[in-house]
């Protein structure tokens, strides 16, 4: 059995059809949890409780927690803690592996340019402290309580199915409707992006790998060096409209986020667009012999 906390999701749902190669058992926990299999086993829990955790891991070899929560930093403050110390405590209990599935955040703003699994990790930011705060958890419980537990973690992602990636929904999605795109910062700026297929193909070789656990790893990203121009180029040109474009600065953020929770808390992140953001997955590509999808092809598929 490999279960997947957090199921419904743009990775929960490609990581359940890749999980097939490796089991015949698929279990997928969320509130409102739907197959994505035929075979699969769905499981209603609440993560920030306890007991429904522990029921939902019982009988699990591997465990991928793919959870996604409101974009708030109280939020994340209240709830994330909560949610990794009752898989943890679950994972320990049932003597089962777990595979978190993690964003860059706790890597250092003077590190975004050039982020390998070595890059130092020192946030500036309260969602980037609350991430720092979750890998600390679960390095200790592999030091101390016999967790075997690795990091599989994404540059921003993409994909045909995302509905929150920036990269669809502020250039993809408004250029289909021949508006301008949406940047953040500077279009200049050099921008990886992870297409979520590859992603999820990463998670699930990870999570089957018994020498990779209780490391960190970087998903296959693309190591094409687009900037946001690039990006707004490429798409328009297939799109056949023109590579038109909006910048949302911090001056702007600051003045929308007065109405809008969700534009606000995009300003403390803005050390990610102000500067090259440069994703390093070489570490993955090379063990597993790997070829990531080019951001030319992964384009044109969510275009089709």
């Amino acid at each position: 059995m490999q279960t997947i906390l957090g199921a419904g999701g743009a990775i929960a749902n490609h990581l359940a059809k890749e999980l097939k190669k490796y089991s015949s058992e698929i279990r997928l926990v969320s509130r409102n949890p739907k197959k994505i299999n035929d075979t699969d086993e769905i499981f209603s829990a609440d993560l920030t409780d306890k007991e429904s955790v522990d029921k939902a891991v019982v009988g699990s070899e591997v465990v991928y927690l793919t959870a996604g929560l409101p974009y708030n930093s109280k939020t994340w403050q209240r709830d994330w803690p909560v949610i990794m110390q009752n898989v943890i405590d679950a994972c320990v209990k049932h003597h089962t592996r777990l595979v978190f599935f993690d964003n860059v955040y706790a890597y250092t703003p003077d590190g975004v340019s050039n982020m390998t699994e070595n890059a130092r990790k020192e946030p500036q930011t309260k969602k980037g402290k609350v991430r720092l705060d979750l890998f600390n958890m679960i390095f200790e419980a592999i030091k101390n309580r016999g967790l075997h537990a690795l990091i599989a973690r994404s540059a921003d992602f993409y994909g045909k199915d995302v509905k929150t990636g920036f990269l669809n929904f502020g250039v993809i999605d408004k250029l289909k409707k021949r508006s301008k795109a949406l940047w953040q910062s500077d279009v200049n700026k050099i921008h990886s992006f992870t297409y979520v297929p590859d992603a999820a193909k990463g998670v699930a070789i990870l999570g089957n790998t018994p020498d990779a656990y209780n490391q960190e790893w970087h998903l296959p990203t693309s190591n094409q060096k687009w900037s946001g121009k690039d990006f707004i180029n490429y798409i328009a040109g297939q799109l056949n409209t023109k590579p038109r474009y909006f910048i949302l600065n911090k001056p702007m953020i600051a003045l929308i986020g007065i109405f809008s929770k969700t534009v606000k808390e995009l300003g403390e992140m803005q050390y990610q667009n102000d500067r090259d953001y440069f994703f390093d997955s070489s570490k993955f590509n090379i063990r597993f012999s790997f070829v990531p999808t080019t951001y030319e092809d992964g384009i044109k598929e969510i275009l089709q």
